[in-house]
């Protein structure tokens, strides 16, 4: 279990439910089994658990819909994959699909801090284009090891062209 208490299981079903949503405005659990490649069976087992921890509205053959509180899981769930994926490809240079796979794995595994560490780095990397980027010990930020001047980098994290 997570420090959210959920599986990496229930996060999938969470993040399924999230995009066949915002595609269809509603799920169906056969949707479910086919985006996540399982069986009707495992979906309806898993959802009555998701609707008993108030993450999902669940009736049998109804429409699925996230709850509040489910809303706000997905989306931090959708976010850390997004964030991982992005760092993967941008920072990386991994392939697409590839990134979106290795997302998908670490997301369950990876700290709201690393992931938030992670972004900061990428974000810090896009806009230095020297490298040598560093994760402050003490700070809450990313520096230039080769500590160039905000004039000369011109493109470091806070540096405005002018």
């Amino acid at each position: 279990m997570k420090e959210d208490g959920l599986t990496a299981s229930q996060e999938d079903y969470l993040e399924a439910i999230y995009h066949i949503s915002a595609d269809k405005a509603a799920a169906r659990a056969k949707d479910i089994a086919g985006h996540l490649g399982v069986r009707a069976s495992s979906v309806t087992g898993a959802l009555r658990l998701l609707g008993k921890m108030g993450l999902v509205n669940y009736a049998p053959y109804d429409l699925i819909t996230l709850t509040e509180k489910g809303s706000a899981a997905a989306a931090e769930i959708v976010r850390r994959h997004s964030a991982l994926e992005n760092f993967l490809i941008n920072v990386l240079g991994v392939a697409q699909k590839e990134a979106d796979e290795a997302a998908c794995r670490m997301e369950h595994s990876i700290s709201k801090d690393i992931v938030r560490r992670l972004v900061k780095y990428a974000e810090h990397v896009e806009k230095c284009p020297k490298g040598g980027v560093v994760w402050e010990a003490e700070g809450d930020g990313c520096q230039c090891r080769r500590a160039c001047a905000e004039e000369d980098c011109g493109r470091a994290v806070g540096a405005q062209k002018t």
